[in-house]
């Protein structure tokens, strides 16, 4: 199972005000906001460690069914810039971010091996909501795959796993 996040920076800079008081408390733990604190760019730490999360937290909502808002209890190990695991209730999911200066885009997986098999769908791709889970049917096999998408101002990325 894989789930995915994308941030779109400049929009993320013009409509999310992270500074604000507590908002880092209700969002991030204590270490998550020392690795904010002591980042070069803090900002951009805000949007790694969230779109972790977010991705991270699409993999459990599919495995577990629970939704809700409960950021405190999804906390990231940052490796690195670029890697690292999030924990959510118990569960391990494994995280690759990419960051570019317009955006940053993350990827979650639930065993690290799955990160070699994940395919970039186009956004022009026929996707359809079982459930409110999107899924699209693969071409040469005729099975429905699982998908996870994630959009954010001019950035969508779509992806899902090939066999």
């Amino acid at each position: 199972m894989i789930g995915n996040d994308v941030v779109d920076l400049a929009l993320a800079k013009r409509v999310s005000n992270w500074k604000r008081d507590r908002y880092l408390d209700k969002i991030f733990t204590v270490n998550e906001q020392l690795l904010i604190f002591h980042a070069e760019i803090p900002e951009v730490m805000v949007w790694n460690l969230w779109s972790r999360k977010e991705a991270a937290y699409k993999i459990y909502n599919r495995e577990t069914g629970i939704r809700g808002y409960f950021p405190l209890q999804i906390e990231c190990s940052y490796q690195t810039e670029n890697s690292g695991s999030v924990t959510i209730r118990e569960n391990i999911y494994y995280t690759k971010t990419i960051v570019t200066d317009a955006y940053l885009h993350s990827i979650a997986a639930v065993k690290k091996e799955y990160f070699e098999k994940i395919m970039h769908l186009n956004s022009d791709v026929d996707i359809f909501k079982k459930n409110g889970i999107p899924f699209v049917i693969d071409a040469c096999s005729k099975l429905t795959k699982p998908v996870s998408i994630s959009h954010h101002g001019l950035f969508w990325e779509g992806i899902t796993l090939v066999d």
